[in-house]
């Protein structure tokens, strides 16, 4: 029976089932964190793997073996997948896109929302007493993201410490609410595709064409 499977890291981890190894040395630890960073790409990637095929590829490599695939092989399926891939992201954009737009229509109509004309929108949960950074601030913020079905996808909060980064080097939904806030504010922000990560998507969670919601809290400004 095929196994397809989700791949979380290399170290053995197929259908739930974690191997227990030994990390007592450098080779050992290196090996592991090679393993790590190679399964966190596939699973930000949401690429699909099938266990006995990928093993004995490994096991190919490692034992100096021919590849069982000749070169044309090789890129005929890489270009397949490939196809198939980007068609069924096109797919997932195009409902994104229509869900999100649904979505800010609606939210545009609630009490205290607030719409800029780029179509970012926001709504001021509490407002603050202290300057407005600029885009070349540094800011010391602590926040929550959300994608429109509730999914959270990152939050300051369960690190149990704030973010700091420049203004100008987040979202364009970002950099814009947070020079409308004062020091000490709290907005939600509902922020459009094309002023999120737009047909890219970011990471395993925020598809393309994603709608996404932030609550932010707005705790310091590094340079003024």
């Amino acid at each position: 029976m095929k196994k397809t499977v989700a791949l979380i890291t290399i170290a053995g981890l197929w259908a739930g089932q974690a191997m227990a190894v030994d990390l007592e040395n450098d080779k050992q630890r290196f090996s592991y964190i090679v393993g790590l960073q190679i399964g966190q790409q596939l699973k930000n990637d949401n690429i699909e793997l099938d266990e006995d095929a990928f093993l004995a590829a490994i096991q190919d490599v490692a034992a100096g073996k021919q590849p069982q695939l000749s070169q044309s092989q090789i890129q005929d399926t890489l270009q397949r997948v490939q196809q198939q891939r980007a068609s069924v992201a096109q797919q997932a954009g195009e409902e994104n896109r229509r869900q999100g737009e649904e979505f800010l229509v609606e939210n545009a109509k609630k009490s205290g929302v607030k719409k800029t004309d780029s179509g970012l929108q926001y709504k001021v949960i509490e407002e603050g007493k202290g300057e407005k950074p600029k885009a070349s601030d540094t800011v010391v913020v602590h926040y929550r993201g959300t994608l429109i079905d509730g999914t959270e996808f990152d939050s300051s909060y369960s690190r149990g410490e704030p973010a700091t980064f420049p203004v100008n080097g987040v979202i364009q939904g970002w950099q814009e609410a947070l020079q409308m806030m004062r020091e000490g504010s709290k907005w939600q922000i509902y922020v459009p595709a094309d002023l999120a990560y737009g047909s890219r998507g970011a990471g395993a969670q925020i598809g393309p064409n994603s709608t996404l919601i932030f609550d932010v809290e707005l705790l310091d400004i590094k340079d003024q």
